[in-house]
């Protein structure tokens, strides 16, 4: 089992490492000038789009949810324990530094997401009455040769079921789990079996439960904890500045700076930072496209320009939040890393046991929303592959890995989950390049519709 671990970290090392941060970087950086940084330029509308017409309560069904419920539920799936996990890892192992390359590949990923976003729209279909859509869909009706198109959907559809629905929601519950056990003495099994039947319940609901479950939740997980960073790190006010200065000056020279990790370069910086990032925002990677296709809005672009701030939301606040309450609290010094150098932060800002019971709560909502948001990227792959018959038998299996996830603590899960996680962003990636066309026509008609209020 030991060489078999050793085995995937090697493969894991190559793909993230190295093969995934030049192709997802690359991909961010040709749509961005291919779209004429519609990051920047439509960066406005985007908000607009978001924050000026919430509407909850709205009723989700067979013929899709709103465009909120849809980012409401890639978000719920974006923002989970990367996001207290991955900001504290990147610092650890590369450096203050790492942050500035991570908000790098957020900016770049934003102009990715919106062109999934958009092909989600463009090509979603209609199963058995229900509004679906995703990579495996634009993959297959997009390609123009047909035996290719129909190997790397089927290749995508399979690598994201285990990817996310199986292997990936029992490291959610596992996180779930372990930080209950931590902070309040609950054994991990009866920790499982809470969660289990909890997403079960959203499960059964369907698409409608699900957009109301992420909906509702996900915009107060965020303001809690928004809420409860900035009140560490305005108590903390006199160190923003020189946590500001270790980001940037860290960026290009790891060494000049104090508070630094030992023996960082910019090469380290550089990949933590940008792998860290785009494997807690997922642009590129093929998830929420998912999301987004089911979105009932005006134009296929619409969508896309929202998707863009599920990225803003995830890196440029949540992930930028979480760094300065590590870097402000002189957490760094302790040497910890991943979970335990945020709890060690929030334990310093909010004193031990409430800032440890804060980021427990805090873990619990953010892996809980994870848990649900992929979960229904799973089942539209279900539907995918086997029809509304595979969709019962999925919930069972997905229910039955988080109550074996919450209590377990093995290596290979993890390493596992993220090879899985590697290997379905390359089939998405190709599409996204070969029908990169596509989008840009298609935002060329939405902007022109636009001026002539057609919109």
């Amino acid at each position: 089992m030991d060489n078999l671990l050793e085995i995937v970290k090697s493969i894991n090392g190559v793909i993230w490492n190295y093969v995934l941060i030049f192709l997802l970087c690359g991909t961010g950086i040709y749509f961005t000038f291919k779209l004429k940084f519609v990051q920047v330029v439509k960066f406005g509308e985007s908000v607009k789009l978001v924050f000026g017409k919430i509407k909850f309560g709205k009723k989700a069904g067979a013929d899709g949810m709103s465009s909120f419920q849809a980012l409401a539920t890639s978000i719920a799936a974006q923002v989970g324990t990367g996001n207290l996990a991955g900001a504290a890892t990147a610092i650890a192992m590369g450096g203050p530094g790492a942050i500035f390359w991570m908000w790098v590949s957020a900016f770049f990923g934003m102009g990715t997401i919106f062109a999934e976003a958009t092909l989600a729209q463009q090509y979603k279909t209609v199963v058995n009455g229900q509004v679906t859509g995703g990579p495996a869909y634009y993959i297959k009706n997009g390609l123009k040769n047909k035996k290719i198109a129909k190997v790397l959907s089927v290749f995508f559809a399979i690598t994201i079921i285990l990817a996310l629905g199986f292997i990936g929601n029992m490291v959610q519950a596992n996180s779930i789990g372990s930080a209950f056990k931590e902070s309040f003495g609950v054994d991990a099994r009866i920790v499982g079996v809470v969660v289990a039947v909890l997403a079960g319940v959203i499960f059964i609901g369907g698409v409608s439960r699900i957009a109301s479950f992420t909906e509702k939740i996900v915009p107060v997980m965020a303001l809690l904890y928004i809420i409860g960073s900035l009140f560490i790190i305005v108590m903390n006010y006199a160190n923003i500045l020189p946590a500001l200065k270790m980001i940037v000056v860290g960026a290009f020279n790891p060494q000049a700076i104090a508070g630094g990790v030992v023996g960082v370069t910019i090469k380290q910086a550089v990949r933590y930072g940008v792998a860290r990032g785009l494997f807690s925002n997922e642009a590129g990677m093929g998830s929420t496209p998912h999301a987004h296709a089911v979105a009932k809005v005006n134009h296929p672009s619409e969508q896309g320009l929202v998707a863009m701030m599920g990225v803003f939301i995830d890196t440029f606040i949540i992930l930028t939040l979480t760094a300065f309450v590590i870097l402000t609290t002189g957490a760094l010094d302790s040497g910890e890393t991943g979970i335990i150098l945020t709890q060690t932060a929030f334990a310093n800002g909010m004193g031990g046991e409430f800032g440890g019971i804060f980021i427990s709560v805090a873990l619990f909502f953010f892996a809980f929303s994870t848990i649900i948001g992929w979960y229904f990227f799973g089942e539209a792959n279900i539907k995918f592959l086997f029809g509304d018959k595979g969709i019962t038998p999925y919930r069972i299996l997905v229910m039955i890995f988080i109550f074996l996830g919450a209590g377990m603590k093995v290596d290979l899960v993890w390493e596992l989950a993220d090879t899985f996680n590697g290997l379905m962003v390359f089939p998405n990636l190709l599409a996204l390049l070969a029908l990169s066309a596509g989008v840009k026509k298609c935002l060329d008609d939405y902007n022109e519709k636009k001026s002539k209020n057609l919109l």
